[in-house]
């Protein structure tokens, strides 16, 4: 007769496991079916947000700028104390050589002028207090050393600047990489929503901008504001002839601009050297808070950090470099982003 055995049971634990796997499985297929699938953002949400990249980018850009003029100026004067010291140090040398020459006059004599004695003493003024050796001294040698130990002085202040100066500019180098670093970084991130982007939603927001130029520029040619100045209509003039130009960060044309380099290169073209980055513009010239006494060529500012300027244009319009994305225009002042702050007359 066969035997029958009975089947094996399946043990506690690997009926817990098998169990546990189980409602897991079904839980997250629930979840699954219920979530909502992930919506691509719209254009306008997409336009948003690159718009409050670019802000952050001009910002970080303005920042940028200061860190590059205030490099630029550290190096020029750090060339300057460079070239003092080796020409101090030249005249040092041959204040030397001189009392050299004395030196081994009173040595063939068989005597050690107590000019050098002086020159080789641990402590030169020391000595010199001494009214004894003064004495001994002719007015000429006295003068000679005075001028050894005054150029000692000299070269030793300027070496301490100079190394003082050189610590200031390795640490404006490493802010400058920082800012470049920022600036790039919201610009990829813009980049990225504008490739989410499909090629029609692309074209309409280009023909928005570019409506929204042309509608400026027309609004800006209706009336005739008088200028400020001369100097402000030459440099207003210098900024029509850059329009289409693109926004380049840290640009001072000629082939592209930031805000500020656009208007920085306006005034230079009429003979006037103001400030690089749009803050340190801010401090010149006359503020005018008022847009009705506004004049064509004065420097308007916006937003709260001042850092976004334009020239103004009449009727309520500017022309300006924007942001990365977009050209020289002429654009109201209503849709900049941010408030105005005022206006400057240089």
């Amino acid at each position: 007769m066969a035997s029958h055995r009975r089947p094996k049971q399946p043990s506690r634990a690997r009926v817990t496991v098998l169990t546990t796997a189980a409602a897991a499985a079904v839980a997250f297929s629930s979840q699954a079916a219920n979530a909502a699938p992930s919506e691509k953002p719209s254009k306008d949400e997409v336009k948003t947000k690159v718009d409050k990249l670019y802000e952050e980018a001009e910002k970080a850009t303005e920042k940028y700028n200061g860190a590059k003029e205030k490099q630029e100026k550290l190096q020029k004067e750090i060339s300057t104390i460079q070239d003092n010291v080796a020409r101090g140090q030249e005249e040092l040398n041959e204040l030397r050589d001189s009392l050299g020459l004395a030196a081994a006059s009173q040595y063939r004599t068989g005597s050690i002028d107590p000019s050098v004695q002086l020159f080789l003493s641990a402590n030169p003024e020391d000595y010199l207090d001494k009214a004894s050796t003064l004495d001994q001294l002719s007015s000429q040698q006295v003068e000679a050393l005075k001028k050894v130990q005054e150029k000692q002085r000299e070269l030793a202040q300027e070496r301490a600047e100079a190394s003082e100066k050189l610590k200031d500019l390795a640490s404006t180098r490493t802010e400058l990489g920082k800012k470049k670093k920022e600036v790039q970084g919201k610009l990829s991130s813009a980049q990225k929503l504008l490739n989410s982007l499909t090629a029609a939603e692309k074209a309409e927001l280009a023909a928005e901008q570019s409506r929204a130029s042309r509608a400026s520029e027309r609004d800006a040619l209706d009336v005739n504001v008088p200028p400020g100045s001369g100097r402000a209509a030459a440099a207003f003039a210098f900024a029509k002839s850059q329009l289409g130009k693109p926004y380049v960060y840290g640009a001072t044309g000629m082939s592209s601009f930031d805000c500020s380099g656009l208007t920085s290169r306006a005034y230079a073209s009429a003979g006037i050297q103001i400030p690089r980055t749009s803050e340190a513009q801010s401090t010149i010239g006359t503020k005018i808070y008022s847009t009705s006494q506004l004049k064509v060529g004065d420097l308007v500012f916006f937003f709260n950090d001042l850092h976004h300027v334009g020239l103004y244009a009449g009727n309520g319009q500017i022309i300006h470099a924007p942001r990365t994305g977009t050209v020289v225009r002429y654009e109201s002042m209503d849709t900049i982003g941010g408030p105005f702050m005022f206006g400057v007359r240089v």
